[in-house]
């Protein structure tokens, strides 16, 4: 009858150590070299069986578990009061050094399989790129006295009626307007002075605001267009020269004519 084997995979001779230990039920510090070397040798043979490739690590763990058999199986001495001088550090229990590397070795694979478990609840959660959120937060208005106390509220106090006292100030603003018929009557006066003739730039000599340099052309314009003076240069870019018409110096000028 052939018997079929169904082979696990381990990841190494420890893995595969500590599964035969787990199913055989015994304590990893009292291990039966026997039985558990037996069933490691079986295994190593089906690898073979099923041609499998079976590295180095399990041919050494093999070679390890026969020699520590043998020893298992060799008489033990008669006991004896032990010389602490004479002891080199040699492991009374041969398995004391595999039993230290199999317990390191549980430890650090119930911590693989706890970081296995951790990655697949991790796996689990789908995050997201995080988002503006202070669209939805609550808006606090800022309190507009905060930290101010009952004296800088005076001072506020006392500063607005001053300012109240200078708005109920009450200013007559008179505005004294030159018509252009009053400004004509004074070219005129003035180029009786000149014996007829003055320069353009003579009429604004003084201090003008804008309202009489406005009227003074204005006026020198409406006297122009009644032949009253003429206005010439004798070159390019010199003074403009305003003259008088002798026959129209001495005419007066009435309120009807002019009435702007």
């Amino acid at each position: 009858m052939k018997v079929l084997y169904k082979l696990d995979v381990f990841e190494g001779p420890l893995d595969l150590l500590l599964h035969l230990i787990d199913k055989a039920e015994v304590d990893v510090y009292n291990i039966p070299i026997k039985e558990i070397t037996d069933q490691y040798l079986e295994y190593v043979k089906a690898m073979e069986e099923f041609e499998i490739e079976v590295t180095s690590e399990f041919l050494v763990m093999a070679a390890t578990l026969l020699s520590i058999k043998s020893k298992m199986l060799l008489p033990k001495p008669p006991v004896v009061e032990l010389d602490l001088e004479a002891y080199d550090g040699e492991e009374l229990d041969p398995r004391a050094e595999l039993i230290q590397k199999l317990l390191e070795y549980r430890k650090y694979k119930a911590i693989a399989d706890l970081l296995r478990e951790k990655e697949l609840d991790r796996s689990l959660v789908f995050t997201r790129e995080p988002e503006d959120l202070t669209a939805f937060l609550t808006q606090v208005e800022e309190n507009p006295v905060e930290g101010l106390d009952i004296s800088d509220l005076l001072l506020a106090f006392r500063r607005s009626l001053r300012k109240l006292v200078s708005r109920t100030t009450v200013a007559k603003i008179r505005r004294d307007e030159v018509s252009v018929k009053d400004r004509m009557g004074e070219i005129i006066q003035m180029l009786q002075i000149k014996r007829g003739k003055v320069l353009f730039s003579k009429l604004f000599d003084y201090e003008l605001t804008r309202e009489e340099i406005i009227v003074t052309f204005l006026a020198m314009l409406e006297l122009m267009k009644r032949k009253v003076i003429s206005c010439y240069q004798h070159n390019l870019f010199e003074e403009i020269v305003i003259e008088a018409r002798e026959e129209a110096i001495k005419v007066e000028l009435t309120g009807d004519e002019i009435n702007y």
